[in-house]
């Protein structure tokens, strides 16, 4: 028997709510610096980005009021081969070298991966590198440039142990996604089963762990922007949902590279220069908003094997489950407090009140209980 439990939650990706893309417009013009910026994240209140093959192997923070560069990290031991997306998790940054657009022949693909606590106490910084390839991929022979199906610039931190790389496919825009190990080494990828008929080109991505919610961001063949919002899917195989096509045409024509999530309902943009025929323009950074933020009401089916005790709660708390990989706590503003794999908890420095614990399995099952903090 399952026990239904009546809680207060914010949209998770379980149920049938739509986002809708609200007030897209560009913030400011990039630096001539980061004229070809191709992905970003946002974290300790800056955007960090970098440039796309050819660039430094640097990452540079950006403030977003001013439009200045205020930090530039290098990492030493990377080369920037094709650099398109970056992505985070609690304790890792994540810089996918994975373009491969040019003839369709690397053997080098990789992503770098660095602590977080380096990055924040050093300018000069050391990766560690997960290697991977297409395990489809038979032949190397170079092709014309921008005529293979073996390019990706989309990278997104999925769960705790788990990224994923989204093909960019010349050939016709059937995008494949790629689970790959946060664990440094060497894998063959093989993409996983629902795949999506993007209709252009995807450029970058995020997941945001919010609102369970994957964003694609890309451009047709006539430099006109869009965004696929992915939501309901099954486990980690991200296609099989409710994916949904937004035009950001508003933005004009624009060669969109990056997308970040700043909260539930908060996202950052960037776009490369071109120049192309009668058409040309400078990098911009761009946002736009979504409806995700808002409060609804949900039952949740909690399995009755995931135990959490005590409750309430003084000083520590346990989670009783092998197959919980993702603990979150929010408050009741649902801000986050915590996240991380522990399943022992010290709420100690806590205040009185009511929390919600939100809790990821290892098959991508999202459970959300409710606990007293006394």
């Amino acid at each position: 028997m399952k026990l239904i439990t009546l809680l207060f939650i914010f949209v998770l990706g379980i149920f049938n709510v739509n986002a809708q893309i609200i007030n897209p417009a560009e913030k400011l013009a990039l630096p001539s610096t980061l004229s070809e910026s191709s992905g970003a994240i946002f974290f300790n209140g800056k955007l960090i980005t970098h440039n796309d093959s050819g660039g430094e192997n640097k990452l540079y923070e950006l403030d977003t009021i001013s439009g200045q560069i205020t930090r530039t990290v290098t990492i030493t031991n990377a080369t920037n081969v094709d650099w398109e997306d970056i992505t985070q998790d609690d304790t890792y940054i994540y810089i996918g070298d994975i373009g491969n657009n040019v003839s369709g022949n690397r053997t080098d693909l990789k992503i770098y991966k660095l602590s977080k606590n380096d990055y924040l106490s050093s300018t000069s910084v050391t990766a560690e590198t997960i290697a991977f390839s297409y395990a489809n991929q038979t032949n190397f022979t170079a092709s014309s440039p921008n005529t293979t199906e073996w390019d990706a610039e989309a990278l997104v931190s999925f769960d705790a142990t788990h990224l994923i790389i989204f093909s960019k496919n010349w050939v016709n825009n059937n995008t494949k996604a790629y689970l790959v190990p946060k664990s440094p080494g060497s894998y063959q990828l093989t993409p996983l089963a629902a795949s999506l008929n993007s209709g252009g080109l995807i450029t970058g991505g995020t997941y945001n762990p919010f609102t369970g919610k994957l964003y694609l961001i890309g451009y047709t063949s006539f430099l006109q922007p869009f965004i696929w919002v992915c939501a309901n899917f099954n486990g980690n195989n991200v296609f099989s949902g409710t994916n949904t096509q937004t035009s950001l045409s508003s933005f004009g024509f624009e060669q969109v590279e990056a997308i970040t999530f700043v909260n539930e309902n908060r996202y950052f943009v960037t776009s490369e220069s071109f120049s192309q025929s009668f058409i040309s323009d400078y990098a911009k950074l761009m946002s736009f908003s979504t409806n995700d933020a808002s409060l609804s009401i949900r039952l949740i089916d909690t399995p009755e094997d995931v135990f959490l005790y005590p409750n309430p709660v003084i000083n520590s708390l346990t989670i009783q489950n092998p197959e919980v990989i993702l603990v979150e706590i929010y408050d009741s503003k649902l801000s986050q407090l915590h996240s991380s794999t522990n399943k022992t908890i010290d709420m100690s420095p806590f205040s009185k009140g009511i929390y919600l614990i939100k809790m990821t399995t290892n098959t991508g099952q999202v459970i959300v209980k409710k606990i007293v903090k006394n």
